[in-house]
């Protein structure tokens, strides 16, 4: 006799779980602002530069370099993201890929 499984998930991948429960735009966002998050704080301690250091060269406060490198704040804006590549001697390139 076949054992029938009480997971209506088992079997699926986890992107379908997310898509299914209706968090998966959520949890991509989370997940860019994660990776770019990481991103500028590894090229932020590369160049040995303090958040008000960092703030200075984007010409904004240090609460935003904050807000900017919290892995768990997905709000971000382009125009934040071209100040923190050009302080940190970079240029901002964002693509659109399909789905």
């Amino acid at each position: 006799m076949a054992k029938t499984s009480k997971n209506p998930h088992r079997g699926s991948d986890f992107r379908a779980f997310l898509a299914e429960e209706g968090i998966m735009e959520h949890v991509d966002s989370l997940a860019w602002k994660r990776a770019l998050a990481m991103q500028l704080q590894q090229l932020i301690d590369q160049q040995a530069l303090t958040k008000s250091e960092m703030a200075t060269r984007m010409k904004t406060s240090r609460a935003a370099v904050d807000r900017l490198l919290d892995v768990t704040n997905p709000s971000v804006t382009l125009v934040t993201l071209g100040k923190a590549a050009k302080a940190l001697g970079r240029r901002l390139s964002v693509t659109l890929v399909s789905v």
